[in-house]
């Protein structure tokens, strides 16, 4: 059994390198891209030169082992929503400790362990990636040339995502008095750096002030920066594959990121947009494992080849009790919360996601046996299961929150009647906010949001109550806001940033 460890990265990770568009170090990987004038003339002379250059940026996004650490919970962007799902109470824990325990038990977030470099690292690497292809591009003028447009359009869509990640990971995003009645951006709090591309036309010594730690509100009018220009170079764009972002995944990105960021009206209009052309999970479709890029819900994600699986170091392997991945394995099992399952009406489909509290003793794999073991994710001869990073479904809910919070009940009210006529026969038609938040945690469950969905609406983790199924090693509650929730700065990064360390680090108290 490989058991996962919590190395400090000042032992197992070599000297990161620096960001070739920065001004002060990043802990990125290298690209490896051309630049200067070189790169002009190639984008120049051949459009799709740059094609090549786009591709990896995604195949990056699923790499085994990428930035310097290869333990089996790195494969890349889907690991980190997947590890910040641990730390909540949606997802339980069950059978042997491994990989994920830690998080699991919230004691991950040292400045000296693997997990925050990981996260930073898998970021500011996207960001640097794309900040090369950004730079491809000449300051001042956008391209004529549709594809061009698009792959530009596309770098600055990625660079949007990775910030609305990092300044969650790195800060709360709410004032500590915030409650769930009472949302107030904490607009003050110091993030995270910027890291510049040359078209940005950024002066050098605002590159110099934004190295270290930049409030909120700056790094937000950096991602709104972003979102308008993706959206603006991807209309008319078509992509190769889903691999690839395009308008409507611009859209979601940018329907996530006002969402977060309490912009109602415009979360409403961009999820709006962004669904549009996809259809709605059906019953049968709902209970075929979540794995197939080409189903006609699925905005965005990863189409996966022999080449790229990863086995054991994948998504499935951990969050799939139906292969003889780790969580088949009950190293640890994947269940869902015994409050959440409760509250799934038995005449809602999804409820069939899910063992009951009897388990199954027919099922195939160990961990499927397990009570409450989650069934949701499948599996494919040779791990074929494709990733998946964006569903249409996801849209349905952003829209309804967001005209639940200004008060549109009749809109939030048709909205969700669409999505739950394909999910519940016989729903009620509750549309308020908590209403709304309850479909978020059953539709979305082991895709990476419950984390994120906690920190904005300054909910706590409740683990403790009668006849909760979590695990006793971590059987405890993480109230709102407690520092626990965020990852310290990497110390390999604040020792190579003379920015950073002016800056304060993020306090780790005990729960």
């Amino acid at each position: 059994m490989i058991t996962m460890k919590r190395f400090s990265i000042l032992i197992i990770i070599a000297a990161a390198l620096s960001a070739a568009s920065c001004q002060k170090s990043f802990d990125v990987v290298d690209s490896g891209y051309l630049s200067g004038s070189q790169a002009t003339d190639m984008v120049t002379n051949d459009p799709e030169f740059l094609n090549t250059y786009i591709q990896g940026l995604y195949t990056y996004m699923v790499e085994f082992g990428n930035y310097n650490y290869s333990g089996h919970d790195n494969f890349g962007f889907l690991s980190c929503i997947m590890i910040t799902d641990f730390m909540g109470q949606d997802i339980v824990f069950a059978g042997t400790e491994n990989w994920g325990a830690f998080d699991y038990q919230f004691d991950y977030g040292m400045a000296d362990y693997i997990r925050p470099y990981q996260m930073w690292a898998n970021y500011y690497t996207l960001i640097n990636n794309a900040n090369e292809i950004i730079n491809f591009f000449q300051a001042g003028q956008d391209p004529t040339d549709v594809n061009s447009r698009g792959y530009l359009g596309q770098a600055y869509a990625m660079r949007a995502m990775c910030y609305t990640y990092l300044v969650q990971l790195f800060q709360d995003p709410l004032t500590e008095d915030s409650t769930p009645e009472n949302l107030v951006l904490n607009l003050d709090g110091l993030t995270v750096p910027i890291s510049y591309a040359e078209r940005d036309g950024v002066d050098e010594a605002t590159k110099l002030d934004h190295s270290g730690r930049n409030t909120l509100s700056t790094v937000m009018s950096h991602i709104e920066y972003n979102i308008e220009q993706s959206l603006k170079l991807l209309d008319g764009y078509t992509r190769k594959a889903k691999n690839e972002i395009d308008l409507s995944v611009a859209q979601g990105i940018a329907a996530r990121y006002y969402l977060l960021t309490q912009q109602w009206e415009k979360a409403a209009e961009v999820a709006k947009a962004a669904r549009q052309g996809y259809t709605i999970m059906d019953q049968t479709r709902l209970h075929e494992g979540f794995m197939e890029i080409n189903d006609a819900t699925v905005m965005w994600g990863f189409n996966h080849t022999t080449e790229t699986q990863t086995t054991y170091a994948s998504f499935s392997s951990h969050m799939s009790n139906e292969c003889e991945g780790y969580s088949g394995l009950a190293q640890p099992v994947k269940c869902i919360d015994k409050n959440l399952y409760d509250q799934i009406p038995s005449s809602d489909y999804r409820k069939d996601l899910f063992n009951g509290p009897d388990g199954d003793p027919n099922a195939e794999t160990r961990g499927g046996t397990w009570a409450y073991a989650a069934r949701k994710f499948g599996f494919m001869d040779q791990w074929l299961q494709d990733y998946i990073y964006m569903r249409s479904e996801e849209m349905y809910l952003i829209e309804a929150e967001a005209y639940a919070r200004q008060g549109r009940t009749a809109e939030a009210t048709t909205v969700m009647t669409e999505l739950m006529a394909q999910r519940d026969p016989q729903w009620d038609g509750g549309v308020s906010v908590e209403d709304i938040l309850l479909q978020r945690r059953i539709e979305l469950w082991g895709e990476g949001f419950q984390f994120y969905d906690l920190r904005r609406n300054a909910k706590p983790c409740i683990r403790v109550y009668d006849d909760s199924n979590h695990a006793t090693w971590a059987y405890f509650d993480v109230p709102a806001h407690h520092s626990r929730w965020m990852f310290q700065i990497p110390t390999s990064e604040i020792d190579q940033n003379p920015e950073l360390a002016k800056d304060p680090q993020n306090p780790l108290e005990e729960l």
